[in-house]
């Protein structure tokens, strides 16, 4: 039998699946979490395990299907067979969130997908990706093993890389999907990708509060925004 990955469920009412950006550790959504599971059974996803004890362990190259696989597992998990469930993802976990979506249509109500960094989406999409991943990963990166692992060591050295290089191919189901960007990203790489991943896969485009990292800075706003994006898509899809 496989093994569901691990994740953690607060709060009560519709299902919402959170995944995390990064590594997909939910380090500091806390507050956007409790905001949350007043509306909302909030499932985070910890994808590698990383806040349940597996920090500092070896950890291949990630690959964005086994992301979103583990997310349908986890979904089986806690979600009624013939039910349907919203799902958050924000950057890395805005890719894998998209990857779900593309996988499991049948299963998901409303996908939001918050900055995801396809940048290859873009006309110079390869030398954008060049550029934000010298950007990231400059020198003094931190580990990605070992006693002095940390979240962000892993990111760079396991995630970044083979998650920037994916781009969706075919539109989602009418109506099953938002792509989210800050406010304060407009005109940055990120915003200029959202615009074009909307464009393309026939979604809205809704501006969240703050930049990338608006579940962080503005949890409360950002949390209250995006349940009204989930229940306006719910009425509209009605």
């Amino acid at each position: 039998m496989t093994e569901t990955p691990h994740h953690d469920v607060t709060g009560r009412g519709p299902v919402l699946l959170l995944v995390p950006g990064g590594s997909g550790h939910p380090m500091g959504l806390g507050p956007l979490t409790e905001r949350l599971a007043t509306r909302f059974t909030v499932v985070t996803y910890d994808p590698l395990g990383l806040a349940h004890g597996r920090l500092g362990g070896p950890v291949a190259e990630q690959r964005v299907a086994d992301w979103s696989e583990g997310a349908r597992r986890v979904l089986d998990a806690v979600l009624p067979e013939g039910e349907s469930a919203y799902v958050f993802g924000t950057s890395s976990g805005g890719i894998a969130a998209l990857d779900l979506l593309a996988r499991h249509p049948g299963r998901l109500a409303h996908v939001v997908a918050h900055e995801p960094p396809c940048v290859t989406v873009l006309p110079d999409g390869a030398a954008r990706r060049t550029e934000l991943i010298a950007q990231l990963d400059g020198p003094g990166r931190p580990p990605a093993e070992g006693g002095s692992a940390t979240p962000s060591g892993v990111f760079l050295a396991r995630v970044l890389r083979p998650f920037t290089a994916y781009a969706p191919t075919g539109a989602p189901p009418a109506g099953r999907l938002t792509i989210g960007f800050g406010g304060d990203s407009r005109g940055q790489l990120l915003h200029r990708t959202a615009e074009l991943l909307a464009e393309r896969l026939a979604s809205a485009c809704v501006a969240f509060p703050g930049g990338h990292l608006g579940t962080l800075d503005h949890p409360v706003e950002f949390a209250d925004r995006l349940a009204e994006t989930l229940c306006s898509r719910a009425r509209t899809s009605a």
